[in-house]
């Protein structure tokens, strides 16, 4: 028997259609926070990076943390393991993390129309049709973000799914009659070769951890345990990369081979960091001149050292609250809200972020306040680069103590230095 994976709008049409195919053709059925709890047993990402990984924007330190590559491996992985029961309906985003090359899970996609959706929400929950159709445009924007990251492509491009069901005009009675008569299809039935083609994507789902948690976003196919890796980022030295991703996936229990070559994407430029245990990996820099602030984070990274920018308080406290920076190197004379309360607000809400003051305009009393709120350090500008990365480097230590050298592994800030994505120099390319 097969299995069927339904992707549609978050509003009731899609649940129900799954529910009423799972009934009729006596399936169990399974759903992505089954799939994110699965994952998150399985390894050190919690439920809440897994879910933000899959239904969430990346962090503004993801292209440092590679975290929504590293939550999508770990889906991908628990998701080979969820589907080896035929006879399963799954209803959700993991539907686009099956491989094509599955050919007994069946991909349906039920779309409706975005006043469809909010009439529905409407009528469920009994809310106004602002509201609803606010909660709609949301849905249709996670959709998009979700399928453009994985596939360039949107959600409801036909090439996605084997069936594609617009409800309406089709009713519900008659999605759940297309996809049950689809199931029956001899071409979607599980036989001992979809039983090897499970095994490859289960192989690759724990090749692609490995890859990721190295800090690799790469693409990776497998066949009778040959192992395909797709570098799609520009590097200069290719060569050395592809040793070592090769390497890397090697050592992977079950691995016979491993080729790689370059994909369409590879012209891209981008810059990978070399990871320096002794240095934070999160860096928000919060400073309104611009230009300063802009050569400052260059500066940093021919360090090795990666951050992320905010140009005032409300942006920095907004990055902080979704984002949890390690270390924050924060101004006090800026537009709206001050350094000293931004400063303040942290040490109350993030107590472990640690908050280094690099001003221009500052004086003894500030100075003297900023230590009582907890800032770790007091800078003046211009300020030597030597000394502002020892500084982050103190703070960052301090940090790990506070932990107890890296214990808890969802306190703020945490980082788990076994599998932490690793940094390159900047002579390099992400992959």
């Amino acid at each position: 028997m097969p299995i069927v994976a339904i992707f549609s709008a978050v509003a009731p049409t899609g649940a129900e259609v799954a529910r009423r195919v799972a009934a009729q053709l006596g399936f169990s059925t399974l759903d992505d926070e089954a799939l994110i709890e699965r994952a998150a047993a399985a390894g050190d990402l919690s439920a809440e990076k897994l879910r933000r990984a899959m239904l969430g924007s990346p962090s503004v330190f993801n292209k440092f943390t590679h975290e929504k590559e590293r939550g999508i491996a770990r889906l991908r992985a628990a998701l080979a393991d969820l589907l080896r029961p035929d006879e399963l309906v799954y209803h959700g985003y993991g539907t686009h993390l099956v491989p094509r090359s599955v050919t007994h899970v069946l991909k349906v996609g039920v779309a409706s129309s975005l006043e469809a959706r909010a009439a529905e929400v409407t009528r469920d929950q009994e809310c106004s049709a602002k509201a609803a159709r606010r909660q709609a445009e949301q849905e249709d924007a996670a959709a998009r973000e979700w399928t453009r990251y994985l596939f360039e492509l949107g959600p409801w491009d036909r090439s996605l799914y084997d069936v594609f069901l617009p409800a309406p005009p089709m009713t519900q009675d008659e999605a759940v009659a297309s996809i049950c008569t689809a199931a029956a299809n001899p071409a979607v039935q599980r036989t001992l070769e979809t039983d090897r083609i499970m095994d490859d994507f289960a192989l690759a789902g724990r090749v692609n951890i490995v890859l990721a948690e190295n800090g690799h976003d790469v693409e990776v196919a497998c066949a009778a345990g040959r192992v395909t890796i797709v570098i799609n980022r520009y590097v200069l030295r290719l060569d050395h990369l592809e040793q070592e991703l090769r390497s890397l996936a090697g050592a992977v229990p079950g691995v016979l081979e491993v080729t790689t070559r370059v994909g369409p994407k590879f012209h891209q430029p981008t810059i990978y960091f070399d990871l320096d245990d002794e240095m934070p990996s999160k860096i928000l820099l919060v400073d309104d001149e611009k230009d300063f602030v802009h050569t400052l984070s260059e500066r940093l990274q021919t360090r090795n050292l990666g951050s992320a920018i905010a140009y005032n308080g409300e942006e920095a406290l907004a990055i902080i609250e979704s984002d949890e920076p390690e270390v924050v190197v924060l101004d006090l004379q800026m537009p709206g809200i001050q350094g000293i309360e931004v400063l303040r607000r942290v040490k109350k809400g993030h107590p472990r972020t640690e908050v280094i003051i690099l001003t221009g305009h500052g004086s003894d009393k500030e100075a003297e306040v900023a230590a009582e709120l907890g800032a770790f350090a007091y800078l003046r500008k211009p300020v030597d680069i030597k000394v502002l990365s020892e500084k982050m480097r103190e703070a960052y230590a301090k940090l790990r103590a506070a932990r107890g050298g890296g214990g808890d592994p969802q306190a703020p800030g945490s980082r788990d230095r076994s599998t932490a994505p690793r940094r390159r120099g900047n002579d390099t390319g992400g992959t």
